[in-house]
């Protein structure tokens, strides 16, 4: 079947295969990072031990975890890929269902541009492989425009509604609610799409020395997907301000033409800390949806 083949594919390019259970316990699968994830899970008893259970809404942090713990001596950076189920309380928007089919790539332990570089180029070639036509790459850093925001020091009634308008992509709300930032802000919503011109806008603004590092990233990450990818269209959404769930960092979501909603989304992420008390380690990866 499809997923084999992925499968296949990822172990060919050097990831190993983990498992991970589909119920654990809530500490385990709940805590740290995966607090974002508290809202979606479905929990139980355990009869025997009489601790709170949770089904796996997501798999990413599962294998975080499984990096963090059981493979912690294991040589950096670690390559893991994983297929399974995954449940969830409701459904979004564009995914009804609520359980669905997860699958992806974890390389966890570099902060290098090229562990970006990797991550988007094997979930894009994996996705043609299996017959995905007309597919582009939407590519965003939720810390840029929060960070414009942030170095504003618009109070928090305000600055609230600001990032509620720029998920709306709401120009007018934007602008009346941006005070000294609403003429730069107006210029990443009115420029995000094709990854060129995005880009170039973004060499046009003073921006914050964080917003700066981001910026740079994109460029990098744009840069060298391009020279390997020529085919491959990029878009780039400057305005993306909230990451997806635990996400922290550069992010990626995959389309194909004709193809309602997302294939996959991947990105930046802190793997592990929660279990070993440290900060965690930097890591980059992404899940397809098999549905």
């Amino acid at each position: 079947g499809t997923v084999e083949r992925l499968m296949a594919l990822f172990g060919a390019q050097a990831y190993v295969r983990v498992k991970p259970p589909l119920v654990e316990f809530e500490e385990s699968l709940l805590t740290g990072a995966g607090a974002a994830m508290a809202r979606h899970s479905f929990r139980l008893m355990d009869p025997v031990s009489q601790r709170m259970l949770a089904l796996r809404p997501d798999m990413t942090l599962q294998v975080a975890r499984i990096a963090a713990v059981r493979l912690r001596n294991a040589q950096r950076p670690l390559r893991l890929c994983y297929a399974g189920q995954v449940v969830r309380i409701v459904g979004d928007a564009l995914r009804s269902a609520r359980q669905f089919g997860q699958l992806g790539c974890e390389l966890i332990g570099s902060a290098a541009v090229e562990a970006d570089v990797e991550a988007v180029l094997l979930a894009a070639s994996s996705l043609v492989e299996i017959g995905a036509a007309g597919l582009s790459v939407d590519l965003s850093s939720p810390t840029l425009a929060a960070s414009i925001i942030d170095a504003a020091g618009l109070a928090p009634e305000l600055a609230k509604p600001l990032r509620a308008a720029l998920d709306r992509k709401d120009a007018a709300a934007v602008a009346s609610l941006g005070g000294t930032v609403a003429g730069t802000l107006g210029i990443l919503l009115r420029e995000s799409g094709e990854a060129r011109r995005a880009l170039t806008a973004l060499t046009k603004i003073d921006l914050p020395a964080r917003a700066e590092e981001d910026a740079q990233r994109l460029r990098e990450v744009v840069d060298a997907v391009q020279a390997r990818a020529p085919e491959l269209s990029l878009t780039v959404d400057l305005v993306e301000n909230r990451g997806f769930e635990y996400h922290i960092g550069l992010c990626f979501t995959l389309f194909a033409r004709g193809v309602r909603g997302e294939l996959g989304r991947g990105g930046r992420y802190l793997a592990g800390g929660d279990f070993t008390g440290g900060a965690g380690e930097p890591a980059t990866g992404f899940t397809l949806y098999t549905d």
